[in-house]
């Protein structure tokens, strides 16, 4: 029982992780103190990406699972979870490297703003 309750809260964990990783730079862009735990997720998430690792939270999950009597997955937490909509079959390493650059685009957004905002920002006062 606790141990399901505990796996599930590690999915919980690990999906706001991702969320946090793909739009941190919005609330960064908000709060710039907040990139300071943004731009660690951020390196991490494209790390994981571009190196096909897995997150370690992705094997405490099913870890937990199994000592719930539950089975685990094989493969990755976005793959499980969200695999043909992200990760379609017969994905690439290529095709993972666009994605860190979408990642990696995404997030440069927010954060060019608040460079150029920073910038004016100087040069006004």
């Amino acid at each position: 029982m606790i141990a399901g309750v505990l796996a599930d809260a590690v999915l919980v964990l690990h999906a706001l992780f991702i969320v946090w990783v793909v739009f941190g730079g919005f609330a960064v862009w908000r709060r710039p103190r907040l990139a300071w735990l943004h731009l660690p997720a951020l390196a991490w998430g494209l790390w994981i990406e571009i190196s096909g690792g897995v997150c370690p939270l992705t094997p405490l999950e099913v870890s937990l699972r199994r000592a719930a009597g539950g089975q685990g997955y094989t493969g990755g937490f976005i793959d499980h979870y969200l695999g043909g909509l992200i990760y379609p079959a017969g994905l690439t390493h290529g095709a993972q490297l666009v994605a860190a650059g979408v990642l990696a685009l995404i997030n440069a957004i927010p954060y060019g703003l608040l460079i150029t905002r920073a910038l004016r920002t100087r040069l006004t006062h």
